[in-house]
């Protein structure tokens, strides 16, 4: 998925060294054929009472098993409104050898990016895979500081830049924070279904401040919007018995935030539900599974997978009810080639008595096939 005409010979060199690399190690004697593997190693759960610290906790955590990094917004540019997410993510496998060698994938990176515009009809998007290591790729502990071959996510001089040199597109963005951080569940654990450890470190950055360059067809135009990031780390993020979730984030006209998600089971009802909302003055309201309900008002098939979407939605969380309808219907995202799936993600506006009163994005996974982190 590299974009050929701009990727550098040390950037390519760097790539084959890794890709190459199982056949560079040094061939086994014969007593270490015989050594017995070792148990693959624990992963770090996730534990009630966990206090979130920042900025610690906004970089890598490496002894979980997954990680992600999300930003998703609106910009508004001579183009018109346009979406745009950019995601990172960290999977640590599950290594049964205590194999030295520098070309053990002991983390692996995936990185995503897509525009959706009304004007295009579908996502232009692209996405990245590398292990760690090697300069290829990488996550930081102590502050954001992400990595894929040149995309990027850091942290610089107080706000957040993403440097993404995609095929079809170029964003060189920075986020800058005008809340703080909005804890996700029982003060940033965010529980994913009954059993304690089906859950999440989670917290999310609503309001973002958005300014920067976008790039398409050569041709670079200051952009301006905002966004949402959501930061999230876990070990045993899915029941077995969960199937995909829906995920939904909105930063508010009046300046408040609504976070809501819920799990799904094999027949499509909701299998587990949560989420917040930040009042404009500040307040925060944490909702239970009970206080979430997801009904789907209109559906999408999509051609190219023939999986269903349901793009529109009415949406309750406690007391508040909106209704939800995408920028566009085809928003389909095609990621077998970094994370092995194919889901929905796209831009959203938020509707209260047909007026908008909101934007944001809408995540639909596990409606091709199970999602399986």
């Amino acid at each position: 998925m590299r974009n050929r005409k701009n990727a550098s010979p040390t950037l390519s060199r760097r790539r084959a060294l890794a890709l190459l690399g199982g056949m560079l190690v040094a061939p086994q004697t014969s007593a270490q054929v015989n050594k017995p593997r070792l148990p693959a190693p624990a992963f770090a759960p996730v534990v009630p009472g966990y206090s979130l610290r920042f900025p610690q906790d906004e970089g890598n955590h490496p002894g979980f098993r997954t990680e992600w990094w999300y930003v998703t917004g609106w910009l508004d540019s001579g183009s018109g409104s346009l979406g745009f997410q950019i995601t990172f993510f960290r999977f640590r496998p599950e290594l049964k050898s205590d194999n030295p060698s520098a070309f053990t994938p002991r983390h692996i990176m995936a990185a995503h990016a897509a525009i959706s515009d009304p004007a295009h009809g579908a996502l232009q998007r692209d996405e990245r895979v590398a292990r760690e290591g090697f300069a290829l790729a990488g996550a930081g502990e102590g502050r954001v500081g992400v990595w894929v071959d040149d995309w990027s996510l850091k942290q610089e001089n107080g706000v957040y830049r993403a440097r993404i040199p995609a095929r079809d597109f170029s964003f060189d963005f920075t986020f800058a924070a005008t809340q703080p951080p909005l804890l996700q569940g029982n003060g940033g654990v965010s529980r994913k279904g009954p059993r304690p450890a089906s859950a999440s470190y989670y917290y999310s950055l609503p309001q973002l401040k958005v300014q920067g360059m976008l790039t398409r067809n050569g041709k670079a135009e200051p952009a301006v919007g905002t966004a949402w990031l959501d930061h999230e780390w876990s070990s045993s993020y899915m029941d077995e018995r969960a199937v995909g979730w829906d995920w939904l984030g909105i930063n508010l006209a009046d300046g408040g935030a609504l976070m809501v998600f819920r799990m799904r089971e094999a027949q499509g009802g909701k299998f587990w539900a949560g989420g917040a909302y930040r009042a404009p003055d500040g307040s925060t309201r944490i909702f239970e599974s009970g206080d979430v309900d997801f009904m789907p008002l209109r559906r999408w098939r999509s051609s190219r997978s023939a999986a269903a979407y349901p793009v529109a939605w009415r949406i309750t969380a406690g007391t508040l009810r909106i209704d939800v309808s995408p920028l566009m219907d085809d928003q389909e995202n095609d990621t077998r080639a970094s994370t092995g799936t194919i889901y929905w993600e796209g831009a959203v506006r938020a509707l209260q008595d047909g007026k908008v009163v909101g934007r944001g994005y809408l995540e639909l996974t596990g409606y091709w096939r199970r999602l399986r982190l």
